[in-house]
């Protein structure tokens, strides 16, 4: 199982609960991604970044079908969410609330 612990706090600052489980499968899918500081933050000022969020995460891994405007949305929403990180935020925390939105954490433990 892959460790989450090192971004625990920063989802719980943000999640309305903390889904360890989910947590784990979230760095286990990000793998090597988050060895590299840069493939590891979410920019929400790059939209090639974000079209790449909503298809292969959101409807890739998680499965979604709802349309790219309401996937968008709801990723817009996280972004203002994370403000507070400035300029880049932590991708386990960004695809966690993801999947808290659209009701897929306990999926994504299961």
């Amino acid at each position: 199982m892959a460790d989450a612990s090192k971004y625990e706090e920063n989802v719980k600052k943000y999640a309305s609960g903390y889904n360890q489980k989910a947590a784990e499968k979230i760095v286990g899918h990000l793998g090597i991604a988050l060895r590299n500081r840069d493939s590891s933050l979410v920019s929400c000022s790059d939209q090639t970044e974000l079209d790449r969020v909503r298809e292969k995460w959101l409807r890739k891994k998680l499965g979604l079908s709802q349309s790219a405007e309401d996937l968008d949305a709801a990723i817009s929403a996280v972004c203002e969410k994370l403000k507070p990180e400035g300029g880049n935020k932590q991708r386990v925390t960004f695809y966690y609330l993801l999947a808290e939105h659209f009701g897929k954490l306990d999926e994504l433990a299961g």
